[in-house]
């Protein structure tokens, strides 16, 4: 069996590893030379923890169950903490920048008995929407080595989708938990902002819009795997003031779903339509009433979001300058003048902020779940995000339905949907604020009329 092990989810391993029916070694070998593999075409793991990871599934297998994940092996994306291991944001600098600490979120998966396994590979600081660095090198798309994996927790989104690791964590300020879903055909959740605690111990220069807008989230194969993932991650920690003890379940609401299938000014693919419909077309056979929609306000919602960012950015900038690649740093200096020239200033951004979320709110009200695009184009060949003249528009045009996510602090699960012309076709799923169980519900039957597409062998050049 252990050749197959691989190919399970989080669920699945523990329920075997529970019943004995397999040792925590076993599972953790079977990913360790899965990795050895498979790695080497996709670039995903940076760093394997194989020795850590097998004498804790040793202790595993002496012991009795510690908790739902016991024996389980899962990766870390290489900006989250983890004690022993460089938390080295994608930069040279910190590459043997060990944490004082477990972040909250590693700490909560040790203690639900999941055991780290390897390291993943994201952007230099995190700040782009596809994943590569001086440092670890660029991740490839399992599907496609030409196209991006997503960012920029890239690594995380292929190892999932490649079987090198049944279960991650990543995070996400402009859709970097389900833009690497989307590219390589995984799940992942983007909860309410504060529900998941949010502490790292080397950032320079972290300011308003990473409080308001960057989380902590699961990845994985199946929505399950994110629910169980979720009641681990969630509530309260000391070392994020801001997080919230949150129920995890909401009372009922009317099964009333909208379908996005499109947005102002942007014409989305034909695969991100039929996507999207196909989705709607689940929850209309599950006893959902579904209705097409326009969100409220997307070029403002869009707008917001990348003024807040950019007055971040620019903070950041001059630290950065000397830290990052030329590339990145030009992005960057395009975001800021993009968006600090006739755009709102100051408070009156957080003014608007307020004045979208109600909006949204009151959509919410009328449908509990909004279905739609989570890129509007299709994953982009690699670096054309740092093009001189066309990079920023490249980012921008797919994050037209990801920002609402972000800015609003609302929850969002990413479904994969099928295959397309060689690629994963996936939606989003919003609901309002502390309403993870609606999305995951609603993903939940799309999953099961679609079925997941991973893990796969990577396509190779």
């Amino acid at each position: 069996m252990s050749e197959a092990l691989w190919r399970l989810t989080a669920l699945e391993l523990a329920a075997l590893i529970r019943k004995r029916e397999v040792s925590s070694r076993e599972v953790v070998q079977s990913h360790l030379d899965r990795i050895a593999e498979v790695n080497g075409a996709v670039n995903a793991v940076t760093v394997t923890l194989a020795e850590q990871a097998l004498a804790a599934a040793d202790a595993a297998d002496r012991g009795t169950p510690q908790g739902p994940l016991h024996g389980v092996p899962f990766t870390i994306k290489e900006n989250i903490d983890c004690l022993g291991s460089a938390t080295t944001q994608g930069l040279a600098l910190f590459a043997n920048a060990l944490p004082p600490e477990d972040a909250p979120v590693v700490a909560r998966m040790k203690a639900a008995g999941a055991i780290p396994l390897a390291r993943t590979n994201l952007p230099e600081m995190g700040l782009r929407i596809s994943t590569t660095n001086a440092l670890r090198g660029c991740t490839n798309n399992p599907w496609d080595p030409k196209r991006v994996a997503g960012g920029s927790s890239g690594g995380e989104g292929a190892a999932l989708a490649t079987g090198m690791s049944p279960f991650g964590l990543g995070n996400d300020i402009g859709g970097s938990l389900r833009n690497p879903a989307y590219c390589c055909g995984i799940t992942s959740l983007k909860p309410t902002t504060g529900r998941i605690p949010f502490a790292w111990s080397s950032v320079p220069g972290m300011g308003i819009a990473f409080r308001l807008m960057a989380v902590e989230g699961p990845m994985a194969r199946s929505v399950a795997d994110l629910r169980l993932g979720l009641s681990i991650l969630a509530g309260w920690h000391a070392r994020d003031p801001f997080s919230v003890p949150a129920p995890l379940e909401g009372p009922p609401v009317a099964k009333r779903a909208a379908l996005v299938t499109s947005l102002p000014d942007t014409t989305l693919p034909a695969a991100t339509v039929a996507a999207v419909e196909r989705a709607g077309a689940a929850l209309a056979a599950a006893g959902w009433t579904v209705d097409p929609i326009t969100p409220p306000e997307i070029e403002a919602v869009n707008r917001t979001w990348g003024e807040i960012l950019a007055a971040d950015v620019g903070d950041m900038l001059p630290a950065l300058r000397n830290i990052m690649s030329p590339g990145p740093v030009s992005a960057m200096e395009q975001l800021i003048a993009r968006f600090s020239g006739e755009g709102l200033a100051g408070n009156q951004r957080f003014v608007e902020r307020d004045r979208l979320a109600q909006a949204w709110s009151r959509m919410f009200q009328d449908w509990p779940l909004v279905i739609g695009p989570i890129w509007t184009d299709l994953p982009f060949f690699h670096d054309e995000d740092i093009a001189p003249d066309t990079g920023l528009e490249t980012t921008l045009r797919r994050l037209r339905f990801i920002t609402p996510g972000n800015l609003l602090g609302i929850p969002a699960v990413a479904v994969p949907t099928g295959v397309a012309d060689g690629l994963p076709t996936g939606v989003q799923v919003y609901a309002e604020r502390w309403r993870e169980d609606l999305c995951l519900d609603g993903a939940a039957v799309i999953e099961a009329a679609c079925a997941p597409i991973a893990p796969i062998d990577p396509v190779l050049a």
